[in-house]
């Protein structure tokens, strides 16, 4: 009996990517396996931590790397690590920031919120988020007006698809940044897939999350400047204790990062947009559905599939389609956020040939102009 009937739960078909309500990922077996094994061992933690590093650093790239509780604490431990460095007294102080650069700037379209607001993330550490610009956007010109402080802790910027207003040149904006000797923290939580480039704008520390693509166990990994990663590690003895990893995290984080390195990349994008060229063929046949191929906006590599919803001929709107969707056995979550413009969006990247069939057949159920 699986978890969802043993326990009452209910079964979900995850269309709408690596989103924390639906449980983020679909780990592999030799992930779960890792994972599992973890559980049943005593490992002396800092050597675990240090593997981790390695592995990271080989993989990803960066100088250093550590695991974090999940990308959450991972903003908030980056942020404090600005502010403390190494100093023993200074994480121990911490929320109380007196006598400490506290100001964490950011482009006013970066006050993301991804469930909570990310200002909030940077206050846990004691800070005080500042933002530059406006909501249509942060030109380097407000950038720099604002570096000019003398109590800058860091430079705090988002690359995610929930950024608002014209896109802030990252290179740039790091670079205008390390001019006032201003360390560069980039949020870039599911772009693990785009590191090399988020790494490659001179970012001080880069933070991305490891159970979105790399689908770990529940994790975050700051990789970066290895002065600033050690002292992103020293914050366990202060408010990072309440955000540390767990053994079998991270082993869960090394088995995921070692798979990674023994993935093909060009034949795995190809995988996934023939998945997708395959559901849209067949999703197009519908009547009032218009189904095509479209590229993730940040720039991951893969494709996802657009249904546009015609209501003369489908019978209904495309809110009324992703709400059939949900309302059935199992649910099916899809991107509603472009809803109002007759469209949805599905991320096929973890889904079975099976559960596409289910989404398939609930589309043609649920349309009445069929």
């Amino acid at each position: 009996m699986g978890l969802h009937d043993q326990y009452g739960l209910t079964p979900v078909v995850n269309a709408r990517g690596t989103f924390t309500p639906l449980g983020v990922s679909r780990s592999t077996d030799q992930v779960a396996a890792a994972t599992a094994e973890a559980l049943s061992g005593f490992f002396v933690m800092e050597e675990l931590k240090d593997l981790a590093d390695r592995t990271i650093a080989q993989v990803l790239g960066g100088e250093a790397g550590t695991v974090v509780h999940c990308a959450s604490a991972a903003i908030t431990l980056s942020v404090a690590a600005t502010m403390t460095g190494t100093s023993p007294s200074r994480i121990a102080a911490l929320p109380d920031a007196e006598g400490m650069p506290r100001t964490v700037l950011l482009p006013a379209g970066h006050a993301v919120d991804y469930g909570h607001p990310i200002v909030q993330d940077i206050r846990l550490a004691g800070a005080i988020a500042v933002p530059a610009g406006s909501e249509a956007g942060c030109s380097l010109d407000e950038l720099e007006g604002h570096l000019a402080r003398p109590d800058v802790a860091c430079l705090l910027l988002v690359s995610s698809r929930l950024t608002r207003g014209e896109d802030v040149p990252l290179t740039e904006a790091v670079a205008a940044a390390h001019r006032r000797n201003v360390p560069v923290v980039i949020d870039g939580a599911a772009q693990d897939l785009r590191i090399d480039e988020l790494l490659g704008t001179g970012a001080d520390l880069v933070i991305v999350s490891a159970q979105k693509y790399l689908a770990s166990p529940t994790a975050g990994l700051v990789i970066g400047r290895a002065g600033l990663v050690r002292a992103v590690r020293a914050q366990e003895k202060g408010i990072g204790r309440a955000m540390k990893p767990s053994k079998e995290a991270i082993f869960g984080v090394v088995a995921a990062l070692r798979a990674r390195q023994r993935t093909d990349r060009p034949a795995w994008r190809r995988e996934q947009d023939d998945k997708v060229a395959r559901f849209t063929a067949r999703a197009g046949r519908l009547p009032g559905i218009s189904a095509a191929s479209v590229q993730d906006p940040t720039g991951l590599p893969f494709s996802r599939a657009r249904l546009s919803v015609d209501p003369a001929r489908a019978g209904m709107t495309a809110a009324d389609l992703a709400g059939a969707l949900r309302n059935g056995s199992p649910q099916i979550w899809v991107m509603d956020h472009d809803q109002d413009k007759g469209d949805l969006t599905l991320e096929l990247v973890p889904l079975t040939d099976a559960e596409l069939d289910v989404i398939l057949g609930r589309l043609a159920e649920s349309l009445p102009g069929r």
